[in-house]
């Protein structure tokens, strides 16, 4: 971390907000409707979205805000919009295709006139611009080289600086590709390419925070030691946090690349068009018959695969639920604690109402991260892991900084001190244990120092329960699960 208190930069964000992502797509596979009033009810004050450039121009020249105007007229001013623009096109760009992968532009003075048009149609609603998303995922969120992508970006700063000096320019997300990997990686070199020839065309690093707990820390430390190889360190925003998901668990991986592996074998890489993707909701893809494969044995798999398949034991399904909610706290709080002051859940709802396929990979990976989901055409279902959201919105309501704390004689303690303007302080805390089975160890007893004579605690679950202070410090059992501490007022504090 050294150096890292020195960096200032005028587009630094000030304070603490949550947020959430709406998805991969907005308005691409259904008509584009209504949710950010659901996202700012469950206390998010960041609004990430997605933009594809075949969308806002169908064809040269020809533009359809409609997309566009469907989320302006939902915002009230209150929220942030991060809005990620996607260089997918089937007439402008290297690689044909309404949706993914985004590839080159085939003229960059196109696609700058196309960018610096839509951030002007935005007048200044849009804080964060982003240009496509984990570039470094090549074949499937990018379609081109690290040199292109250097290029597009350029275009890309140039443009939005033109339409909006004061917004911000977010490089395209680091993710569990590079994160994950070992030093000299492919996705590394891709990343380091961009820190070094792009170092003066972004103004925020977003880093996507997935994998084990464990290693959120490192993570961030990774993220800035990519920049700090080129002589510099730009703030850092977590674009996309969430969990679980399979790859936390090396015995539910194990399965799932021997099934995707044999389905896969000699098989080509699919498209990822929208209509190609309908077109094989029906047909029997090397995908549809790996996750068959799935299904068909889920009595017998590893309990920390199966719950990720829908119709799981209700059992399995309730320890998941419990598993996210604690996550969106303690992956929430690693990043804060860490300087990091925008985070972004992915996700807030699937991308279109309807049933959702469980025959492809990704529900597998992502299909039960949503906070929400449908009631008909509307987003008016609530998940447990929401309610876990909003709850941690509340207690960093006005948030300012958040320290990681040590206490002697626990070192699997995690803890977290908050500074709340115009409000008490508060305590965030957990045992760090075994993700799956550590709910069902005893807690921790902890003396927690503390001048005030009492306090209210809260877990990620929402029950709050009040203790009392002993000999100058709280006595708490600490588990698996993270409880909220704020102590009563002293009579000193009070007066």
């Amino acid at each position: 971390m050294t150096g890292d208190s020195t960096v200032t930069s005028p587009f630094e964000p000030a304070g603490v907000r949550l947020g959430v992502v709406r998805g991969i797509s907005y308005g691409l596979f259904s008509p584009p409707g209504e949710f950010v009033p659901q996202a700012r009810a469950l206390g998010a004050g960041l609004i990430r979205a997605y933009l594809f450039w075949s969308q806002a121009e169908p064809g040269p020249g020809r533009y359809d805000w409609g997309t566009v105007d469907r989320l302006l007229e939902q915002l009230d001013g209150s929220e942030e919009i991060w809005l990620t623009v996607c260089s997918s096109s089937p007439w402008a760009t290297r690689q044909a295709t309404d949706f993914l992968p985004p590839s080159p532009a085939r003229d960059q003075g196109a696609y700058g006139e196309f960018v610096r048009r839509l951030v002007t149609h935005c007048g200044g609603r849009v804080r964060y611009w982003q240009c496509d998303n984990e570039p470094s995922n090549t074949g499937l969120l990018w379609a081109g080289t690290a040199a292109e992508y250097v290029t597009q970006l350029k275009t890309f700063y140039r443009a939005v600086k033109d339409a909006d000096p004061a917004a911000a320019v977010v490089l395209g997300g680091c993710g569990y590709d590079v994160l994950s990997s070992e030093p000299g990686s492919e996705p590394r070199r891709f990343f380091s390419h961009l820190a070094r020839d792009g170092r003066d065309f972004f103004d925020l690093f977003s880093v996507h925070l997935y994998g084990d707990l464990a290693s959120v820390p490192g993570y961030l430390d990774d993220a800035r030691q990519i920049m700090r190889a080129h002589g510099y360190v730009k703030p850092l925003l977590a674009g996309e946090l969430a969990g679980p998901q399979p790859f936390e668990f090396p015995a539910a991986m194990a399965v799932v690349q021997q099934a995707f592996t044999a389905a896969f074998t000699g098989a080509e890489v699919p498209g990822q068009s929208t209509s190609e993707l309908t077109e094989r909701v029906s047909l029997d893809t090397p995908e549809h018959r790996a996750m068959d494969s799935l299904y068909a044995r889920m009595s017998e798999l590893p309990p920390e695969l199966a719950m990720f398949l829908d119709g799981c034991p209700e059992e399995l399904e309730a320890r998941r639920q419990r598993i996210q909610c604690r996550q969106i706290v303690q992956r929430t709080m690693l990043a804060l604690a860490a300087r990091v002051r925008r985070t972004a859940y992915w996700n807030l709802a699937p991308e279109a109402p309807g049933p959702a396929d469980h025959r492809q990979m990704m529900s597998l990976l992502i299909g039960k991260l949503p906070l929400m989901d449908y009631g008909g055409r509307e987003l008016t279902v609530r998940h447990p892991a929401a309610g876990t959201f909003a709850l941690l919105a509340r207690q960093l309501a006005g948030a300012t900084a958040v320290t990681r704390r040590e206490l002697a004689g626990h070192p699997s303690l995690r803890a977290f001190e908050v500074t709340r303007d115009g409000r008490g302080p508060l305590l965030v805390l957990w045992d760090q244990r075994d993700t799956f089975h550590g709910e069902d160890e005893p807690p921790a007893e902890v003396r927690w120092p503390c001048p005030a004579p009492a306090a209210t605690l809260t877990d990620a679950f929402g029950e709050t329960w009040p203790v009392k202070a002993e000999d100058g410090a709280l006595p708490l059992r600490v588990g698996a699960t993270p409880l909220f501490a704020e102590p009563a007022p002293t009579a000193t504090s009070a007066g």
